[in-house]
């Protein structure tokens, strides 16, 4: 298979990060990965979709360090390849990382996967669902049981009385933002500060006030699903936990959270089912669920990232079983020739 890989800029990316580890496996596989920027496509005057990649120039590597050393170093084969090629595009860009600085970049993935659609080539997560998913708003379509209660306004008068209605504690964050970025837990005892709470995280655009849960003080657990279904590898479920630091409810790697062995309960599995029927009819191959207790704080589902994270704890590969799921798509599709849609394909 030839497979692109697509992430927020080839520089920036980091030996520890997924869609490093995804193209590493893709190579031990024996296929043809290309990593590409989001600012490195172009639609032809043809109306071919092409990109400037990278790959690399050995077909083994021990670490995913010096694989992307070479990737990303003057060893690197670049290329301007036709995108209409591949067998595949994993769109693995995360657009809230370009909010502000690259405005232009947060859509060109899935834009340009939109296009590679059409010319033939299997695009995950589907496009045109991720079009749809861009800010945190798609949460809001999945079943309320699984949702902590939420309000999405910019009014002040609207989020003070959500404050107020949860007897004065709850948690305030950006529609769109990741990383825990200005994310704030109200207290009854910090009502004063609510006025610039709000005005913060308002700034940019809007914001949800959600249900405070207990629960977010022990962290959350990243629990991935691929092809709608709990991602297993030799009985073992793709999986981590992320305990928040000391005094802090978020529990992002970036905000100091630390990570751990997952325990993955019956309410988990319940909730990975009852969010399954929408996953799959959207297209969304491989998804991250951020789980606090019983409820569902956020679904990742544009660049899901911790594969090594759960490898670590649980002692088993989940990248090849990530490549393997795709090999299975390029074979259904040249079996079956263009009778799938690209959201049925993702989902096989």
């Amino acid at each position: 298979m030839k497979i692109g890989l697509v992430c927020n800029d080839i520089a920036t990316e980091e030996a520890g990060y997924t869609t490093t580890r995804l193209g590493l496996s893709a190579l031990e596989m024996g296929h043809e990965p290309w990593l590409i920027g989001v600012g490195d496509f172009a639609n032809d005057p043809d109306d071919s979709v092409r990109a400037w990649a990278r790959a690399v120039p050995r077909k083994t590597y021990r670490t995913t360090a010096t694989y992307l050393a070479d990737l990303q170093g003057p060893k690197a084969r670049i290329e301007r390849i036709a995108v209409d090629d591949l067998d595949v595009l994993l769109l693995r860009n995360d657009p809230a990382a370009d909010l502000g600085a690259r405005p232009w970049a947060q859509s060109a993935g899935y834009i340009f996967g939109q296009r590679a659609t059409t010319r033939g080539v299997i695009v995950l997560n589907d496009p045109e669902a991720l079009a749809a998913s861009i800010n945190k708003l798609y949460f809001e379509s999945f079943p309320r049981v699984v949702r902590p209660r939420s309000l999405i306004s910019r009014n002040a008068d609207d989020l003070r009385k959500f404050v107020e209605d949860e007897g004065g504690r709850a948690c305030l964050k950006p529609l769109q933002g990741s990383g825990g970025t200005n994310v704030f837990v109200v207290k009854p005892t910090a009502k004063g500060n609510l006025n610039q709470i709000i005005e913060a995280v308002t700034r940019d655009g809007y914001a949800i006030a959600q249900e405070f849960l207990p629960d977010a003080k022990h962290g959350d657990t990243r629990f991935f699903l691929m092809n709608g279904q709990p991602l297993v590898v030799g009985g073992k479920y793709c999986a981590f936990r992320r305990i928040s630091a000391k005094n802090d409810v978020r529990s992002n790697l970036h905000a100091g959270g630390k990570l751990a062995k997952a325990v993955i309960t019956d309410e988990m599995l319940q909730i990975a089912e009852i969010v399954r029927p929408k996953l799959i009819a959207d297209g969304m191959f491989l998804v991250g669920l951020d789980i606090v207790g019983t409820k569902l704080m956020e679904i990742n589902v544009f660049s899901p990232g911790g594969l090594g994270s759960a490898a670590k704890f649980e002692k088993v590969d989940f990248s090849h079983a990530v490549i393997a799921a795709l090999e299975r798509k390029v074979a259904a599709r040249q079996h079956a020739g263009r009778s799938f849609t690209n959201r049925q394909l993702a989902m096989i």
